[in-house]
């Protein structure tokens, strides 16, 4: 019986994986150094819509970003678990054209350095913030999806001053687990696992992300596929699993009253992925929304119809919409 759990739990999080599974001083150089060695060529000749730009942060990890738009707000947007920057290209292609809007590869994903990487929400908050300082931004709005959107919630904690709203989607961090819950993630997650996904487990994993999945959403499986011919993919594997063990071991559901930020909680009505269908099958996507905005006095929420878990690609106007009339009003 704990052998057929554990299965069970390791597709449901597998549904994950596949989505979500300059002159040269001493520092300059040390940071060229790191972006030369992470310039995978797999990695480096995925299709991104916009150019990519890169920085190197403190601890010598190189950032890859996109920054398209102007606007008097910034929009900074952070991919989930086992995803990366072009999860927001559909969101990005049409709000740049009011607001500047960012997007990242947190360390580990995409076009980002991969080598030693050391993942922990915390430090993925940090990275967030970091790149604000590099690139002059005093203050932001942070948009997180899934993963993305407990990293968020992680740097509104550690710099509330810098975070001028949150755009939450679908995130990771308003769903509770048991002890016992959190050590059976990370002992069915591991490396080992994404490494051994194949590729049928990787097309029904990103299925499953999606209410109705878009025939443009194709590409990111087909990536996934290139990720696995990288000599990377091996980092690639502990970010993402060193990523499962840091949003259970960093929680921040008892944290949530702290934040005072306007907040925008967007849900699919038919995500499949939060809440977790086998440990809590008896909440709903609502209710976990609605739990958000209990603890989060400043905050809204918003359900959106005909929308599985990666709701900003399956609905993009629906999405930007709400993002638009939450930027341009005040919240309660």
């Amino acid at each position: 019986m704990r052998t057929k759990y554990k299965a069970t739990l390791l597709f449901s999080f597998m549904c994950l994986l596949g989505l979500n599974a300059q002159c040269q001083s001493p520092a300059a150089q040390s940071a060229s150094r790191a972006s030369a060695i992470s310039a995978d060529p797999v990695f480096e000749s995925l299709k991104y819509k916009f150019p990519v730009k890169k920085v190197a942060l403190s601890d010598g990890q190189t950032i890859a970003y996109i920054d398209e738009g102007k606007g008097s707000q910034t929009i900074i947007f952070i991919h989930g678990l086992g995803s990366y920057l072009p999860a927001w290209e559909k969101n990005i292609t049409e709000l740049k054209n009011n607001y500047r809007t960012i997007a990242l590869d947190l360390p580990g994903y995409g076009k980002s350095s991969k080598e030693n990487v050391q993942v922990s929400m915390a430090g993925y908050a940090k990275a967030v913030l970091e790149l604000m300082d590099k690139l002059q931004i005093k203050q932001a709005t942070l948009a997180g999806h899934s993963m993305g959107g407990q990293v968020a919630i992680t740097a509104a904690l550690q710099a509330p001053e810098r975070v001028k709203k949150l755009i939450l989607a679908a995130p990771a961090g308003l769903e509770t687990f048991t002890d016992q819950q959190k050590q059976l993630f990370k002992m069915t997650v591991t490396p080992e696992s994404v490494q051994k996904t194949t590729p049928e487990q990787t097309a029904a994993n990103y299925k499953v992300n999606f209410y109705n999945m878009p025939s443009d959403a194709q590409h990111m499986v087909n990536d996934r596929l290139m990720m696995m011919e990288s000599d990377q993919f091996d980092d690639y594997s502990k970010a993402v699993a060193g990523s499962v063990a840091a949003m259970v071991d960093e929680p921040v559901y008892g944290k949530l009253p702290q934040l005072q930020m306007p907040t925008l909680i967007v849900f699919g009505e038919n995500d499949a992925l939060i809440p977790n269908k086998y440990f809590n099958p008896s909440l709903t996507p609502q209710a976990v929304a609605e739990a958000g905005e209990k603890l989060i006095s400043n905050s809204r929420v918003v359900m959106l119809p005909e929308a599985g878990h990666f709701l900003q690609y399956e609905q993009p106007a629906a999405f930007n919409k709400a993002v638009r009339e939450f930027l341009n009003t005040s919240t309660k």
